[in-house]
């Protein structure tokens, strides 16, 4: 390379961050919301038990927001309760330090 050239380097933003979906609780059909688990993650009808007594936990990471918030009305329309958050970004901390 010349001294007459340069590398020039950019960084991509993405205009739509990724978020992730939230079963914060199963509600009182818990068989309701397990199918409903099921079919959001594709997991087995065993992992999707699981998960959902596991509540609250993180179903599902890396989605638009589309499709957080359709992964989102499945599980309320089954019962539970459920949220879509934007995920934070690499380096940032979910919760604030003590």
């Amino acid at each position: 390379m010349s001294d007459e050239e340069s590398t020039e380097y950019y960084t991509l933003v993405c205009d739509d961050p990724s978020h992730e979906v939230v079963l914060v609780d199963c509600g009182p059909r818990e068989m309701d919301v397990i199918l409903a688990v099921r079919k959001v993650t594709g997991q087995s009808l065993w992992h999707s038990r699981v998960l959902a007594r596991r509540a609250p936990v993180t179903l599902l990471g890396g989605l638009s927001a589309y499709r957080a918030r359709s992964a989102v009305a499945v599980l309320q329309s089954a019962g539970a309760r459920a949220e879509w958050r934007q995920e934070p970004e690499p380096g940032e901390s979910a919760a604030p330090s003590p």
